[in-house]
């Protein structure tokens, strides 16, 4: 699976790209990881892999302003994204493979459609939504390894200032990442050492993503690097189902 150099190195590019997308939004890694990895090794070792590396990520953004996050938001989500954790792996560790790929498309297919459809004046929601993000990003954190596009959402119908908005979806993506590599490790997913050697060799690229993301970040508006990743997200949302159906 990792036994050869061209594929580890290519797992290192792509976790490259998907820290250099969550460090100019905030979120969004394994939207990009998680469908191009597994054209290389199989989708739970591809979740328990990303998981190590996004949970680095998550440590590394979250602790350049922590000031900024509005805690009580993540202390709604909390409850229920450990509930989603748990449905959610529990799904992950039955589902056939084609099935979840098929599931894992869709997903993707659906939240690029969403980003390039929504407009850029958006409601507010209430606080009970919380927990439907909490649930649903948990949810789709273990199957997916992508438990941030619930929160994202959520939190952008929400009264916040940009940087409250980053700083706090940065502090709920650092608990339910922490969460699900947790959840990993007891259900055996992450007892593959393969995994945690594919992890550590990513890591390190994925730090120079967000490092060259914090450059990327002045020359670049977020608003056009959305919508240029929502397009490529329906791209490999769509071919993961073409496979998944074939």
């Amino acid at each position: 699976m990792i036994d050869d150099y061209g594929t580890l190195a290519a797992l290192a590019a792509i976790a490259f790209a998907g820290a250099l997308i969550y460090g100019i939004t905030g979120f969004g890694s394994a939207l990009i990881t998680i469908p191009l990895a597994t054209h290389l090794v199989p989708l739970t070792f591809a979740l328990a892999m990303f998981s190590v590396v996004d949970l680095a990520n998550a440590l590394r953004v979250g602790l350049e302003n922590p000031r900024h996050a509005v805690k009580a938001e993540v202390v709604r989500m909390v409850p229920m994204i450990v509930v989603g954790l748990s449905i959610g792996v529990t799904l992950l560790v039955n589902l056939p493979r084609k099935t979840g790929m098929l599931a894992l498309g869709v997903f993707i297919a659906a939240y690029a459609i969403y980003s390039l459809a929504r407009r850029a004046s958006m409601g507010t929601v209430g606080r009970g939504w919380a927990y439907v993000a909490g649930l649903s990003g948990g949810l789709t954190g273990a199957l997916f390894g992508a438990g941030g596009p619930p929160y994202a959402i959520y939190l952008s119908h929400r009264p916040l200032t940009k940087e409250a908005f980053r700083a706090t979806l940065t502090f709920t993506s650092v608990f339910s990442i922490g969460s699900r590599v947790l959840v990993f490790i007891a259900t055996g997913l992450l007892l593959d050492l393969k995994a945690w050697i594919a992890a550590a060799i990513a890591i390190p690229a994925a730090l120079a993503g967000i490092a060259v993301a914090t450059r990327v970040f002045r020359v670049i508006s977020r608003e056009a690097l959305a919508r240029l990743v929502a397009l490529m997200l329906l791209a490999t949302g769509a071919s993961l189902v073409a496979r998944a159906l074939a």
